[in-house]
C-alpha cells in the first residue's frame, strides 16, 4: 500500500499537467455557471413561461414550477458534478440530451450586457441603454430597451 501511493499521486500530477488548461478552464466555469442556478432560477422562470405560453388556461402553474425546480436542482447537481471533477477528463458538458451547456432564460427576457457610462454614453442623459441591474434574480428592468 506504501507504494501505491506515490504511484497514483505521480498519475495524479501528470493528469494535470498534461491535460492543459483550455479544457478544465471551460469545465469549472461551466460548472460554477450552473451551480449558481440555484440563486438565478432560469429554468423557473422559463418552465413557468412556457407552461404558460402553452396551456394558457392556468391549469398546469403547478407543473411549471415542479419542472422548474426540478430541472433547476438538476442544474445545480451537474455544476457541482463539474467543479468538483474540473482537472479530471472529460472536459465536455454532461446530459447534453436533455440541458443545454449555457444557461437557460425565458424566450422573452435575452440578457444584455450592462448599461454603463463608458460603453454607452449619451451626451444627453449620461446613459443610453443596456440591462441595469441583471445580477439580481427576477430582474428585467431595461433602460431604453427598443
Amino acid at each position: 500500500m506504501r507504494n501505491a501511493i506515490p504511484l497514483l499521486t505521480l498519475a495524479a500530477l501528470a493528469v494535470l499537467f498534461t491535460s492543459g488548461c483550455a479544457g478544465p478552464e471551460q469545465k469549472l466555469g461551466r460548472g460554477i455557471n450552473n451551480f449558481n442556478e440555484v440563486v438565478r432560477l432560469g429554468e423557473m422562470r422559463r418552465s413557468i413561461e412556457q407552461q404558460a405560453v402553452f396551456d394558457p388556461q392556468g391549469d398546469g402553474y403547478a407543473y411549471g414550477v415542479v419542472r422548474g425546480f426540478d430541472r433547476s436542482l438538476t442544474r445545480a447537481g451537474m455544476g457541482v458534478f463539474e467543479v468538483a471533477t474540473f482537472p479530471l477528463p472529460p472536459y465536455d458538458p454532461i446530459l447534453t440530451k436533455y440541458f443545454s451547456p449555457e444557461p437557460a432564460f425565458p424566450a422573452s427576457y435575452k440578457p444584455k450586457r450592462f448599461s454603463d457610462a463608458v460603453f454607452d454614453t449619451d451626451t444627453y442623459t449620461g446613459f443610453s441603454g443596456g440591462d441595469v441591474m441583471p445580477f439580481l434574480p427576477g430582474s428585467r428592468f431595461s433602460v431604453f430597451d427598443n
